[in-house]
């Protein structure tokens, strides 16, 4: 048996919202979806818990995203420093085999 296409985000969050709010019953959401309640069960429990994630983070700290980018701009940093050095170095060897740059001042 094929698998059924995927829902779009939105329409599994709606159809969590109405189980939430009392509207529908998760075997009813089921039904309505074409899908099984197990699925219904797994977008209620994934919505839940990353609501739940959302509130253990609150404001306490940066996100988990933010921290992958800092880490990688201060990486990406060091690397630019190391490759200045690198070019300087280059330079100086260089001048000391083909004399005084024309453009050193």
């Amino acid at each position: 048996m094929a698998r059924p296409p995927a829902f779009p985000a939105e329409e599994k969050v709606r159809i969590v919202l109405s189980i939430l709010a009392g509207e529908v019953s998760v075997a009813e959401a089921a039904r309505r979806a074409k899908v099984s309640e197990q699925s219904v069960g797994n977008w209620k429990r994934q919505f839940l818990e990353a609501g739940r994630a959302g509130l253990v983070a609150g404001k306490s700290g940066p996100s988990t995203r933010e921290q992958q980018l800092e880490a990688e701009v201060t990486e990406l940093t060091q690397a630019l420093g190391e490759a200045a050095v690198e070019i300087r170095v280059w330079k100086k060897s260089a001048e000391g085999r083909l004399g005084p740059s024309r453009t050193s001042s």
